[in-house]
């Protein structure tokens, strides 16, 4: 695969000039409405699709303050810390559109709308799966056993919930030999929060591993390199800036390249190419944030990289897959494992969630982390 040429690109995805990322930072606005304005603002939003008819836009109106007051107790259940307003608002306009539909159609439109709410904001979220992948490889010879990398992206922090909890107990269950994170630690609505950058620390303090446990920055937003430095202040936790260190496993060298993320490609791509030099003798992975680089990568004959940034799109329809993908690929890397040449390459779908006026939202589309399995032996992924 030939790499694009974005270098003329002017809004790059995960930069503050981002259509995506202007919207959301909108949209966040939404919140400060007073409650009695925003609830007649969606009175009057219900009044449109039902002709005015009284009882069923106050049947309609009492579906939108369900979907408030579902929104507005996530904090108080330690399950999200977003606005709730901006969201609700989301919904009531796509409630809007079914109303339309004759009663009974749409009064079952309605149910159906609530227990979506339910699942999508209370459930999913926290539901961390953990994706099981194997990979083969010829520059690894005489291993004892296959090597245990534990990928992890998008941390994402607001708050330690359920998710966090049960991430560091599979991290603990696996048993992996090394753990490479993609970058994105706090959740964009928290870059300056000290509760949340102290329940990071908690978090990557319970991040352990024989070879050490690796770090990248993700967007340059979300990790700013003051913050990211503060966070893993007196951590065991290594930040990769544009460098490679070499592990030794079982006595065979294992290449760990982690590039520091500008959402550029060609920028990026100067860097990757001063680091590795063409060299293709060790096995090599390529810590990177976004999979934006991945053609690059191929050509430098990396084996495997690890990245994430687009959340899987956090909401997927069947036969369509992500509503919204944050590649300059489109949604021809949005999740999940590709090959690009000898280079394989897997987006994680992340674990935690967008920020600012972005739903806390995940619907088929569950939080992971990633064990691979890398040995002389079989090929083949399965999630559990």
């Amino acid at each position: 695969m030939k790499p694009k040429d974005f270098s003329r690109v002017q809004h790059f995805p995960g930069t503050t000039t981002s259509r995506f990322d202007g919207l959301v930072r909108v949209i966040a606005a939404i919140e400060k409405i007073p409650a009695p304005i925003f609830a007649a603002l969606l009175f009057a939003l219900a009044l449109a699709p039902t002709r005015a008819e009284l009882s069923l836009a106050l049947g309609l109106w009492l579906f939108f303050l369900g979907d408030w007051i579902l929104l507005a107790l996530l904090p108080r259940a330690e399950k999200s810390f977003g606005p709730a307003k901006p969201p609700t608002f989301e919904l009531a306009a796509m409630r809007a559109l079914f109303a339309v539909l004759p009663l009974p159609f749409s009064a079952l439109a309605q149910i159906v709308g609530t227990a979506l709410v339910v699942y999508a904001f209370w459930i999913e979220p926290h539901r961390v799966h953990v994706t099981r992948e194997t990979l083969q490889t010829a520059k690894l010879k005489s291993l004892a056993r296959p090597l245990r990398v534990l990928h992890l992206g998008d941390l994402h922090v607001e708050r330690i919930t359920a998710r966090e909890r049960a991430l560091v107990a599979h991290a603990r269950d696996l048993q992996p030999d090394v753990i490479l994170f993609s970058g994105d630690f706090l959740n964009l609505s928290n870059i300056h929060d000290p509760t949340a950058w102290e329940h990071a620390r908690a978090i990557l303090r319970d991040l352990r591993a024989p070879l050490g446990v690796f770090a990248v920055t993700g967007s340059p937003p979300v990790d700013q390199p003051e913050v990211v430095a503060r966070l893993l202040d007196g951590s065991h936790i290594r930040w990769l800036r544009d460098e490679k260190v070499s592990l030794d496993f079982d006595g065979q060298p294992v290449d760990l390249v982690g590039i520091t993320c500008t959402h550029k490609p060609h920028v990026d791509r100067v860097t990757l190419d001063a680091i590795l030099h063409g060299d293709p003798d060790p096995f090599t992975i390529l810590l990177y944030h976004t999979p934006d680089l991945a053609p690059e990568a191929a050509l430098q004959q990396v084996d495997l990289q690890l990245s994430g940034h687009t959340h899987g799109g956090q909401v997927r329809v069947p036969f369509f897959g992500a509503l919204y993908a944050a590649s300059l690929y489109g949604k021809l890397f949005e999740m999940g494992r590709h090959q690009i040449g000898a280079l394989t390459l897997y987006v994680t779908r992340g674990i935690g969630l967008e920020g600012e006026g972005a739903p806390r939202v995940r619907f088929l589309c569950p939080p992971e982390i990633i064990l691979w399995e890398i040995s002389g032996e079989g090929r083949e992924g399965k999630e559990g």
